[in-house]
C-alpha cells in the first residue's frame, strides 16, 4: 500500500488517478468508436439478422434489384453500390466530454437506418453497437480499472486481465 507523508502528496496523487483514469477512458472509448464504426462498415452489402430492438432487414424489392442490375451493380447486396454510403461512415471522439459518435453526414444513411414511407428500415449503426456489446463492456471497463489501478501503459484492447485476489 502506499503511504503519503502529508496532505499535499496525497492530493497530488489523487489528482494523478484523475487524470490517468480519464485518458484511459477517453483512449477506451475511441477505441470502441473505432471497433463500431468498422463494424457497421462490414455489415454493409449482407443482410442483418436482428439483434437488440433492431429488426432483420427485409429482402430488397424486385423493383430495386432489377434497378441494381439495370445499373451495373449485383443484383443483391443490401446498401452497398458504390461504396458511397459505407465510406461516409465515421467516427469523432471528444476526449473532453467522454463522449463518441459515429455515423454518416449522408442523408441515406438517416433514410436507411430509421426507413422512410416508401424503404423498410435497415439499420446498420445501431445495430453495429449492439455487435459489440460484449466488447464495449469489456473494453470500457478494461480502461477504468486500468486508470484507478495506476495503469497508464494499458493493453491494446484495454481488457483488464490481472489477477486480482483480496489479501
Amino acid at each position: 500500500m502506499k503511504s503519503f507523508g502529508d496532505l499535499g502528496s496525497f492530493a497530488s496523487e489523487l489528482v494523478a488517478v484523475e487524470v490517468r483514469f480519464h485518458m484511459n477512458l477517453a483512449r477506451g472509448l475511441d477505441r470502441v468508436a473505432k471497433k463500431v464504426k468498422q463494424t457497421a462498415k462490414d455489415e454493409l452489402g449482407e443482410y442483418q439478422q436482428e439483434i437488440g430492438p433492431f429488426q432483420s432487414w427485409d429482402e430488397l424489392a424486385d423493383s430495386t434489384k432489377k434497378d441494381r442490375l439495370s445499373q451495373g451493380f449485383s443484383e443483391n447486396d443490401p446498401l452497398l453500390r458504390t461504396g458511397e454510403l459505407r465510406n461516409s461512415i465515421e467516427h469523432q471522439t471528444d476526449v473532453n466530454k467522454l463522449e463518441a459518435s459515429i455515423g454518416s453526414n449522408s442523408d441515406i444513411a438517416v433514410w436507411q437506418e430509421l426507413g422512410t414511407a416508401k424503404i423498410p428500415p435497415r439499420p446498420f449503426l445501431g445495430a453495429a453497437v449492439e455487435l459489440n456489446r460484449e466488447a464495449i463492456k469489456r473494453i470500457v471497463g478494461g480502461a477504468a480499472i486500468s486508470g484507478l489501478l495506476g495503469e497508464s501503459s494499458i493493453s491494446q484492447d484495454f481488457e483488464y486481465d490481472h489477477n486480482i485476489s483480496e489479501s
